[in-house]
């Protein structure tokens, strides 16, 4: 094995955004692009030498060449020890968790989440640090200034390590284990839920239940978990396999990606329960029997109903929500008597929260939930919960959510999503709507009048970090909000997202559309932002 130095020239896209560095398989597949990232990556960290790191991916096209690689670096690093997925696979929320539960110095995720995958597809990297979260902004900006100047990589001469077979090898002076990777992850949920009481629920006879794991990586977490472990029965997990392209489909579990699962779910034999996760199985969707329950609400529901899990029977420390997010979960934390934070989209922003002992659970209205078991979101964590709630209240989903609406009251809230738009045009609505921000206030329109509108910035309370410009904010006297913000996940164009929220306390209303009760600042959203005359589009791509 030979040690060797590669001449190289930057790359000036190597910017990590709040995921990492996504882009096309095509981008990565470029001569030295993957080197250069992952070098800057070690270039960034201080005293690597003999630690151990963590590796895996959500199992897309590429994810197998790029570990060869990263393990060919990281013997050049000097890492002495690699923990690897077997087969390659690891979940992002099972990467947090061994990282955690083996005091690794940090990992590596290859995931480019709910993207679509395969030849054309997307491929992302990024490194979580040693608390099992994604990097803090001041280690991805040094990563990125390094793949500003960078004129070389290390890299050993090796055969590839075989990813298929359980058991340790070595790659120069360091050692290489390759893990189960359901074993940890599943152990940990274990401790957490009340196993025996969801076993007695799923393997009964009056309870069925179906899992979408949509061909990406929480198909071998579901099969073990669900179907092994709590004894539902064999099928429950559709799309089960992980395949590279993902069958093809969108890993983004949400009513109009999700397809498979929400026809199931909505048909005259709908099961009792249904959830699907996404490419890399950090978010989640929760639906009941031709019943939806969004994101914000089942935070909600989720922290209202905490003390019946086990990990969670001594009540939470505090909750935190991401800005666009509903303010359902706000109206719980009051109930409960503790702290509610606001914090920009990106997990990351959650972890000094959570290391701190602040908060317990969290959430994104872009279908992410988690706790400070670990530090990313994690789906199969919040179907477990969901199951973990039914079978001790004994309770359809549908009746949950109406009686948790009737005791605080219903937020509703929806998210228009334009994707794939013109970036120019998309950077033009945005620069526009913050030309407009100091003039709102006071402003009419129809029956409602602005409160307050602004780019929202956010202070971190653990570490005094300042955060700008995370979306326009407008709020309304009778506490109703509209939220602009460009989403940084998607690899081609922007997308625009669009959120709109209105509390109603009136149990007779609880029922209706929410579209429908949202009509109108639907309306004012489109006329503030102009956004269908300057796309051409007459309707959002997705709408949840």
């Amino acid at each position: 094995m030979t040690l060797r130095t590669v001449p190289t020239k930057p790359f000036d896209d190597q910017k990590p955004g709040t995921s990492g560095l996504r882009k096309k398989v095509s981008v990565f597949q470029q001569p030295h692009y993957l080197e250069n990232f992952v070098q800057a990556i070690f270039n960034a960290l201080e005293n690597c030498k003999g630690k151990t790191l963590v590796l895996g991916g959500d199992g897309r096209f590429y994810n197998r060449q790029a570990i060869q690689t990263i393990l060919k670096m990281a013997a050049a690093a000097g890492f002495g020890r690699v923990l690897v997925g077997h087969n390659g696979i690891l979940s992002t929320p099972a990467a947090s968790c061994v990282i955690r539960k083996h005091s690794a110095f940090g990992g590596i995720i290859l995931s480019a989440s709910h993207n679509p995958a395969g030849t054309d597809g997307d491929f992302g990297i990024k490194y979580n640090t040693t608390n099992g979260g994604p990097a803090a902004e001041k280690i991805t900006d040094a990563i990125y200034a390094r793949t500003r100047y960078l004129q070389r990589y290390y890299i050993l001469e090796a055969d590839d390590v075989p990813l298929d077979t359980l058991g340790q090898t070595r790659l120069g002076e360091m050692r290489i284990e390759i893990i189960d990777s359901v074993y940890d992850y599943a152990e940990m949920m274990e401790s957490l839920f009340n196993f025996a009481a969801i076993r007695q629920l799923c393997s009964g006879n009056t309870f069925n239940m179906r899992f979408d794991a949509m061909h990406a990586v929480t198909g071998p977490y579901a099969h073990e978990i669900l179907e092994k472990r709590l004894g539902a029965p064999v099928g429950t997990v559709m799309n089960g396999t992980p395949l590279e392209d993902f069958g093809g489909g969108h890993p983004d579990p949400n009513l109009t990606y999700a397809h498979d699962l929400v026809e199931t779910m909505f048909s005259a034999q709908a099961p009792d329960f249904g959830a699907a996760s996404d490419g890399d199985g950090d978010r989640n969707m929760i639906l009941g029997k031709r019943f939806f329950v969004t994101p914000s609400d089942s935070l909600a529901v989720i922290a209202a109903n905490a003390r019946l899990a086990p990990g969670y029977h001594r009540g939470l420390a505090g909750v935190a929500r991401s800005m666009p997010t509903s303010m359902a979960v706000d109206r719980v934390a009051q109930a409960l008597n503790i702290d509610c934070y606001e914090t920009p989209t990106g997990w990351k922003f959650f972890g000094n929260l959570m290391d701190a002992g602040r908060v317990t659970l969290c959430g994104e209205e872009s279908f992410g939930t988690g706790s400070s078991h670990i530090r990313e979101k994690d789906g199969l964590w919040a179907v477990l919960f969901w199951l973990n709630i039914l079978a001790v209240r004994q309770q359809s989903v549908e009746e949950i959510l109406l009686e948790h609406w009737g005791k605080y009251g219903r937020n509703f809230y929806t998210r228009h999503d334009y994707e794939n738009v013109d970036s120019s045009i998309a950077k033009d609505i945005m620069a526009q709507l913050h030309t407009h921000m100091a003039t709102l206030a006071g402003k009419p329109f129809g029956t409602r009048r602005v409160a307050y509108s602004d780019d929202f910035s956010y202070t971190d309370p653990i570490d005094g970090s300042v955060s700008t410009g995370q979306g326009m904010r407008i709020g309304f006297e009778d506490g109703a909000r509209i939220v602009f913000r460009l989403s940084g996940t998607g690899t081609e164009g922007a997308t625009l997202r669009i959120y709109v929220e209105a509390y109603e306390a009136d149990i007779a209303k609880h029922t209706q559309d929410t579209q429908h009760a949202l009509a109108d600042l639907i309306g004012i959203a489109n006329q503030l932002s102009g956004i269908r005359e300057k796309t051409g589009r007459t309707e959002p791509t997705v709408i949840t």
